[in-house]
């Protein structure tokens, strides 16, 4: 439990980082206030999808014992995270790029697209590790009979 404390705690730190990073790189560059650009809305996917994400996976755990599946565990950490880092990554590089007038290519919406997919994967695992760990508590949980009925 304490990774997942750990890991929701650096998406926060980034996060937060990176909406600072935005202002200020928009800022010296003379991007016009009010403008798009995928760097802008960079910080919010990584305070939601990294550290309010990793909260609610850390109080599932806390419930319902996610981490009893080791195999599923490790590989949606590691595919959702992946998919968490490449995405931001793809965003932040083509936000720059806008911001100082390039042309962004193909590839980068490609390696997005590739993390975007790892984010889905990572989630169709946590809910796969979810529906087990629900059908495994329903199973252990047996019916108190009632002493003044006996």
């Amino acid at each position: 439990m304490r990774k997942l404390v750990n890991i929701a705690f650096s998406y926060m730190l980034v996060g937060v980082a990176s909406g600072l990073f935005y202002r200020e790189f928009s800022k010296n560059n003379d991007f016009p206030e009010g403008s798009y650009s995928q760097l802008s809305i960079v910080h919010t996917h990584l305070l939601v999808l990294g550290f309010l994400v990793f909260l609610l996976v850390l109080l599932l755990e806390k419930a319902f014992n996610l981490s009893q599946h080791r195999k599923l565990y490790a590989w949606f950490l590691w595919t959702y995270n992946a998919g968490v880092i490449l995405t931001a990554a793809m965003m932040t590089t083509h936000g720059m790029l806008t911001i100082l007038g390039i042309e962004s290519s193909k590839m980068i919406s490609g390696i997005a697209g590739l993390g975007h997919m790892s984010l889905t994967a990572g989630m169709i695992l946590l809910f796969v590790m979810l529906r087990r760990s629900v059908s495994d508590k329903k199973q252990t949980v047996k019916p108190q009979l009632d002493p003044a009925t006996n």
